[in-house]
């Protein structure tokens, strides 16, 4: 036994037991994915030939200890930037921040490109705002239309769905993304522009893709418009954009400026600014301020609104800092190694690799986040493999290994993890219960769509990569 587990390849069994074991906790057994996650790194950990940790410590103790740190490690990074997601989404569906940039979009495209309006409209709310959330505000403008015209309810549906999945998979400050970046060690900034460039084309391919199901499939609305408190008062469309622009607009400069200045690096009162954390907090006081003016609370009114959205967040921080571990554990028990030695007689494209693990691990699972996540990690671990990272940028080591800009192996993965939506994934359900379609409907719009999204995103990358790599 001792010879099976000390062997080069022993990895790829630790790594298909461990994906077997998420899968099997989360669909299965119907764990809740932060416990199937934790669980699944601890197995890792104890199946692994070697896991870090503090001499002296026996090994079953370290596989027990290792994702605890692990999973700290993940937290720090990331929660502050994903509960203030969660408030600034919330602050402006409850102000009419939101609804001011869909009804500005539908006004300003008119009726007859009320899909596209409602695809852009998915696209950049999607970015600060969770994309159940999205989809939830969306809808009754889908329901609505659809009864005006009498017809083009399933274009509505699958153009505000596909808008808000894009961005949900690729810009950060949503978990996945934001996660990856961390991951890849890819500035946050590059991230967020790179994310919204690729996302152009498959947004595209899913409005097209839309209108000819649409056109092929006679659907009826079956679903009235949900009862929702909408605000009084509408603000303005420049004081409701603002806190989605202000934290990019502030990440991007600091990015821009970082890579303009080379090695001088960062002003300190751009780098300050230009801080994810510092960025995000300026966005978030902008929309509580909206939240409490078009509301009328006072500040414990506020404060008691706001502990919602933040017990939301709580949720996506364990999930995601979980995958984080459990990731980690992967990258812990020798896998990198492993795929190196396997793949050493032949080349193997890394932005097709990254797509197909995150596709199946999506499609086994259910979850995109954990797909990003996961897959993210595995990639690191192939991309550093036998890298003295105590002495080396990581991000020097992993640009040396590809012949371009690692961005394009986060937007891969991030794709990937959009590819077949089915029953074990909650995005599935939302959006057929909330749009009235039966499981086979939703198969043959929703499924279709984000695997069209998905394959055009992979291909458009591909092309892209030798043609502007940017390494």
């Amino acid at each position: 036994m001792n010879t099976l587990v000390n062997s080069p390849y022993w990895p790829f069994a630790v790594l298909l037991f461990g994906i077997i074991t998420v899968i099997l906790m989360i669909s299965t057994f119907r764990l809740h994915p932060f416990v199937a996650l934790m669980l699944s790194a601890i197995v890792v950990g104890l199946i692994s030939a070697n896991i870090p940790g503090p001499e002296g410590m026996a090994k079953i103790v370290r596989a027990v200890e290792q994702p605890m740190v692990e999973f700290g490690n993940v937290a720090g990074k990331i929660a502050w930037v994903i509960a203030l997601a969660a408030i600034i989404g919330t602050a402006m569906m409850e102000s009419g921040a939101a609804q001011r940039i869909v009804n500005w979009l539908i006004n300003l495209l008119g009726e007859s490109r009320a899909a596209l309006a409602l695809l852009i409209s998915g696209f950049i709310l999607s970015i600060p705002v969770f994309f159940d959330t999205v989809f939830f505000l969306l809808i009754p403008l889908a329901i609505t239309l659809a009864q005006k015209t009498g017809k083009n309810y399933i274009l509505y549906v699958l153009a505000i769905g596909g808008g808000a999945a894009i961005t949900h998979s690729i810009v950060p400050p949503t978990p996945g993304p934001l996660i990856m970046a961390d991951t890849l060690h890819i500035d946050l900034g590059l991230t967020i522009l790179g994310g919204l460039a690729a996302g152009l084309l498959p947004a595209i391919a899913a409005l097209i893709a839309s209108k000819r199901m649409n056109a092929q499939l006679e659907i009826p609305l079956r679903v009235g418009i949900p009862d929702s408190d909408k605000p009084t008062v509408i603000p303005g469309l420049a004081v409701s954009l603002m806190p989605v622009v202000i934290p990019i607009l502030l990440i991007s400069i600091a990015s821009i400026t970082d890579v303009m200045n080379g090695e001088a690096g960062l002003p300190p009162f751009i780098a300050f600014w230009g801080n994810k954390n510092i960025a995000m907090a300026l966005g978030t006081v902008v929309a509580l301020v909206l939240w409490a003016r078009n509301k009328k609370l006072n500040a414990n009114q506020l404060w008691k609104e706001a502990a919602k959205p933040l017990e939301i967040a709580g949720i996506i921080i364990l999930i995601t800092s979980a995958g984080g571990a459990f990731g980690a554990m992967i990258k812990h028990s020798g896998i990198g190694e492993a795929i190196e030695l396997a793949t050493q007689n032949f080349h193997i494209n890394y932005i097709l690799l990254a797509w197909l693990i995150s596709a199946a691990m999506k499609t086994a699972q259910g979850s995109s986040t954990v797909a990003m996540i996961t897959t993210s990690a595995i990639m690191l671990a192939i991309l550093t493999s036998g890298a003295d990272l105590e002495t080396r940028d990581v991000m020097t080591v992993i640009s040396e290994n590809l012949p371009y800009h690692p961005l394009y192996l986060l937007l891969s993965i991030g794709f990937g993890g959009l590819f077949l939506s089915w029953m074990n994934d909650s995005g599935f359900w939302v959006v057929s219960r909330m749009s009235g379609l039966t499981e086979q409907e939703a198969l043959k719009t929703w499924t279709v769509l984000l695997a069209i999204i998905s394959v055009v995103g992979l291909i458009q990358l591909i092309v892209l990569s030798y043609i502007l790599p940017f390494n």
